[in-house]
């Protein structure tokens, strides 16, 4: 499958109506679809929301579904959580905007300014004041890059 590549923080700012606009340079980043559908989904480790295409999100659900056992009352709790957590949005198309699930925006506290994050394969959408407090400190980050030249 080809992936898209996100790359690149951009703010933006929640309307009135709840509604951010999708940041362009972003949007045309999603290959093929001329009006592209995300899955956005509350991520697991931190109070931020994960952005994925359509067909990369169902591709991540298959593989994480093909792990669980469904018959197991701990993996079918688990899949529903991980699906309630989600929803489906497509950027209108005259303005690019969003609208985002309130329960997903009170999840991971997203008020007036947020910051759009390109991570490759997906986008965070964090409030603006927690991306900043969630950076990794240039010591542990030069430290895990150290690490990491050495495994090759």
């Amino acid at each position: 499958m080809n992936h898209s590549a996100f790359i690149g923080d951009y703010s933006a700012k929640v309307d009135d109506k709840g509604r951010l606009v999708f940041p362009s340079d972003l949007k045309c980043s999603v290959n093929g679809d001329s009006e592209p559908k995300f899955v956005v989904h509350k991520d697991i480790y931190q109070d931020c929301l994960e952005v994925y295409t359509f067909e990369d999100w169902q591709e991540m659900a298959d593989s994480v579904l093909s792990k669980l056992d469904l018959f197991n009352p701990t993996h079918a709790n688990f899949w529903r959580k991980y699906m309630q957590d989600s929803a489906v949005v497509s950027p209108d198309p005259k303005l690019g905007r969003i609208l985002i699930p309130n329960n997903l925006k009170e999840m991971v506290g997203l008020t007036k300014d947020v910051i759009f994050a390109g991570k490759g394969f997906k986008i965070e959408i964090w409030d603006a004041g927690r991306y900043r407090d969630q950076e990794m400190s240039v010591i542990d980050y030069q430290s895990l890059a150290q690490g990491l030249s050495q495994k090759r």
